[in-house]
């Protein structure tokens, strides 16, 4: 899934997560990477990230990476529309599904 968000000046990328059948998760964001783990029961959804891994990045990207992962730690439901898919809590975020 790719973050339905615009890029950061300076950089065409956009985060990403990749959840596996087993619940761990693969994180690229805006310039930090690592791995975290979903639970998710009916519309309940529990983050935890694991150690990230500090690329050298610029401070607001790292900040941006830190909010990230912040927001995804504080949702506490979750939806799918479509393509995309709400992680929803202090504050939402929206990741489109990748169909390519």
């Amino acid at each position: 899934m790719t973050l339905d968000a615009e890029s950061q000046p300076g950089s065409k990328r956009l985060p990403t997560l990749e959840i596996g059948d087993d619940g761990e998760a693969t994180l690229e964001l805006w310039c930090k990477g690592g791995k975290g783990r979903f639970s998710v029961a009916g519309n309940t959804v529990i983050f935890v990230a694991g150690p990230l891994e500090d690329r050298a990045c610029p401070p607001a990207r790292a900040q941006a990476d830190d909010e990230l992962v912040a927001a995804l730690s504080e949702a506490a439901t979750w939806r799918r529309q479509g393509d995309f898919v709400s992680f929803i809590g202090n504050k939402s975020l929206r990741f489109r599904l990748n169909t390519n």
